[in-house]
Formats: C-alpha cells, structure tokens, sequence
C-alpha cells in the first residue's frame, strides 16, 4: 500500500527536499504541495491524501487553522496531520494536538526518521516523545480548551479497568512496547486495549487520547520540573 503524502509548507527549498526524500520510497508518493494553510485544506479535500506534512507558521492561512478545518471535515477522516516545527514544544504544537494533529517533528529531523514518523502516523498511531507529551502536558494541555468537546463521565465508565490502566500509560507518553513490559503483556494486547479506549472515547488517534486524558480529568498532570 503506498502512503500519499500532501506536502505543506511555504519555503519551496524544504517542500523540494521533502518531495525528493518521500518519493525516492517504495512505498510513499507526494501527491499534492500546498503553499498556505487555505491550499492545504482544498488540495485534501481534491487528492484524500493519507498524510499531511504540515507546517504551522505559514503566511494567510497557518497550519494551524489548516489542521483544524481538515481534522473536523468528516470527508477527511481518513486523512492524517504531521505537524512540522522549528519550535517542538510550544502552544501552537499544543494547539495543533488539541486541533486533531497526529503529532510532530522538528525541521531538523533526520531523513530516517522523517520516513519513520510518516509510516508511523500513517497506520493510525501518533508521533508524540516521552519527554515531548510530558512538557507539553505541564505548560499547556492540561487546562481545558474553551469550545472542545470532551468525553463525559459515562464515556469513561464504558472502560475497563485495563482500558483505564493503559490509557493512564499512554497519557504519559509511553509506547506500546513500554506498557506491555510494565503489564506483562504483548505490545499487540496493549494495542488492542488503546484502540478500544480510542472508540469508546471519539477519539481520533492516540495523539487525541492524550489530549482527552488530561483535559477531562481522568488523569492529572504533574508540575513541571522546577516548580
């Protein structure tokens, strides 16, 4: 199955590289560059890609608004957000997150882990660092967003404790093979009991499940280092 990519990004050069590096893999294809956000979201909504690269700060439209519109159009369910930054943790990548965004890497990734986060977020799992979701967690997701629908109370009650377990694990950045040590299980139970939680919720991907978990309560964040 090829991956199609739709490329993001206001500065040609970097579009370039990108295009070159993605289309020289097997099983990747750019199939659109946008310029703006405005471009963005129409471009999707022409091609259906499977993955947008998306740069945040953009003139007109940003990445950020772009993330938003694309996330919330049911037309484009099947269409995933990677957010590009020069900043990796900051309010936007915040906002970005809270908008739907798959998760996100700094312009200065590798080439090798450029392909990685896309195959990754691709498949339907988020890019999101340990250290990256706790920083982010402290500074900015932990207080609710004014206007986004979180999970009620009966929406958690639907979980078993297992679903609650796991998902208080992934809330703290943890990938499926780290739980799976920690609940003796296989990374693959561990992956099963995430996507149950992600449907009881409404949530999109796991990036989204985070999000949920700090915001609605169900797990509390803990103060920054230093405070």
């Amino acid at each position: 199955m090829t991956i199609r990519v739709l490329l993001a990004d206001d500065q040609a050069l970097l579009r370039a590289t990108f295009r070159i590096l993605i289309d020289s893999c097997d099983d990747m294809d750019v199939v659109a560059e946008a310029t703006d956000g405005g471009e963005a979201v129409a471009l999707a909504r022409v091609h259906r890609p499977d993955l947008v690269l998306m740069d945040i700060r953009m003139p007109g439209t940003d990445g950020l608004a772009a993330t938003a519109a694309i996330c919330a159009d049911p037309e484009l369910s099947g269409t995933r957000v990677l957010i590009l930054t020069t900043f990796e943790i900051d309010a936007y990548v915040a906002q970005a997150l809270r908008a739907g965004a798959s998760g996100f890497l700094g312009k200065d990734v590798t080439a090798d882990a450029l392909l990685d986060g896309i195959r990754t977020v691709a498949v339907g799992d988020s890019l999101l660092s340990p250290l990256a979701t706790r920083v982010l967690i402290s500074r900015f997701l932990a207080a609710p967003a004014q206007g986004l629908r979180m999970a009620g109370a009966e929406n958690f009650s639907a979980l078993t404790a297992r679903e609650r377990e796991v998902m208080a694990w992934v809330a703290e950045g943890h990938s499926n093979e780290e739980i799976a040590e920690k609940l003796f299980v296989s990374p693959l139970t561990v992956r099963t009991h995430v996507h149950r939680a992600m449907t009881k919720l409404g949530a999109r991907d796991r990036a989204q499940l985070v999000v949920i978990a700090y915001q609605s309560g169900f797990v509390q964040a803990s103060p920054p280092a230093g405070r």
